[in-house]
């Protein structure tokens, strides 16, 4: 086994989820992902906890099946029973094929996820760790071979994430107690919003890894102004691209897409929430230095802004304000290299990728 895999193991149990004596370990995975599965089962064994290995959310063939021969869902109570039993979760994504689930309905998709958010809800309430493992497949996504693809996953999750956390904290202190925040990038973005009252967190490695962003959510209904997200993403299978919002009163009023326009209808008629924003975080991780398909490593590239469409994550809302909820949470990009700039509160703190505190 490659001592890489080993590292990865240890960093999710020690660092992410803190794995304790008698833990209830839920492991969601696919296959491919086998040796990951293998590395942490030793780590739970010699701290005496009690690891379960399902295939649910990350499933290819079985769930395409299941999902293209139905269109009513409902929450599956042994599924809830098994989550609020577990005392901590991992999912560790890896493909064999990254567009399998590409020819099932948009609706059927919208209908399963309304019907799975119980499960996501209680999932993560409790210690869970999201990553990624290097399979071939997700390799020829990101247009890299395997051996590259493996280098690229692993000096991007094995590092020190204290440092990481140091460094990050000085964006932190300069969003947390602000009130408005401004995004400009080229001729089409020019989007403000307010943050007043919530939480920025610190994302240097625990629940997701990789890490390298900060991310708060925005008031849900102070939105205003166009997004043009320039970098492309996969949902479902299938890419959307030059996705273009315009929101008004925290709502979206206008959207289109270069492509696959009919499935971001989808997302954004999901639920009311859909059509909100949950999050806007700011990517920090400048070891993450190419655009791979994979939003949980594009979202953290340095010199980029996501935002998500969807559910805001509770720990980011402030107890005076209101929680967007939904069954959907999709992260877009723009890239902040050039022509760009993030204003707080009236004052410059980024300008063409380059903080403040860099210069």
């Amino acid at each position: 086994m490659d001592p890489r895999i080993r590292e990865h193991a240890s960093v999710i149990v020690d660092h992410s989820i803190d794995l304790s004596e008698g833990d209830d370990l839920v492991i969601d995975a696919h296959p491919v992902a086998e040796d990951l599965v293998v590395a942490l089962h030793e780590l739970a064994a010699d701290r005496g906890a009690n690891p379960l290995v399902v295939q649910d959310r990350l499933g290819e063939r079985y769930q395409r099946a299941f999902l293209r021969n139905r269109d009513e869902f409902e929450t599956p109570g042994h599924m809830e029973a098994l989550y609020e039993a577990m005392d901590c979760y991992i999912a560790i994504r890896a493909n064999a094929n990254v567009t399998e689930t590409s020819d099932v309905d948009p609706e059927t998709n919208a209908a399963y996820q309304q019907a799975m958010q119980p499960l996501l809800a209680e999932r993560l309430s409790k210690p869970w760790c999201l990553t990624q493992y290097p399979a071939a497949a997700n390799a020829q996504l990101a247009g890299m071979s395997t051996e590259a693809y493996e280098d690229f996953v692993w000096d991007a999750v094995n590092k020190d994430w204290d440092a990481v956390r140091e460094h990050q904290s000085q964006m932190v202190d300069i969003l947390d107690p602000a009130d408005e925040v401004r995004i400009v990038s080229g001729e089409r973005t020019d989007v403000t919003m307010s943050v007043a009252g919530n939480p920025t967190l610190n994302d240097y490695g625990e629940k997701n890894l990789p890490g390298g962003e900060v991310f708060t959510a925005p008031v849900a209904d102070s939105v205003e102004g166009e997004v043009l997200f320039d970098k492309p993403l996969y949902h479902q299978g299938r890419e959307i691209t030059d996705v273009f919002l315009r929101f008004e009163g925290g709502d979206v009023v206008e959207h289109s897409a270069g492509k696959n326009e009919d499935l971001l209808s989808e997302v954004l008629s999901t639920d009311e929430g859909a059509s909100r924003l949950g999050e806007l975080g700011i990517g920090m991780n400048r070891d993450i230095d190419r655009f791979t398909y994979n939003m949980l490593f594009d979202e953290k590239m340095g010199d980029t802004v996501h935002m998500a469409v969807g559910r805001a994550y509770e720990e980011t809302v402030g107890e005076d304000n209101e929680q967007n909820d939904s069954a959907v949470h999709v992260d877009m990009i723009v890239d902040m290299s050039e022509e760009s700039f993030i204003e707080v509160d009236g004052e410059k703190v980024q300008e063409d990728g380059t903080f403040v505190f860099e210069e």
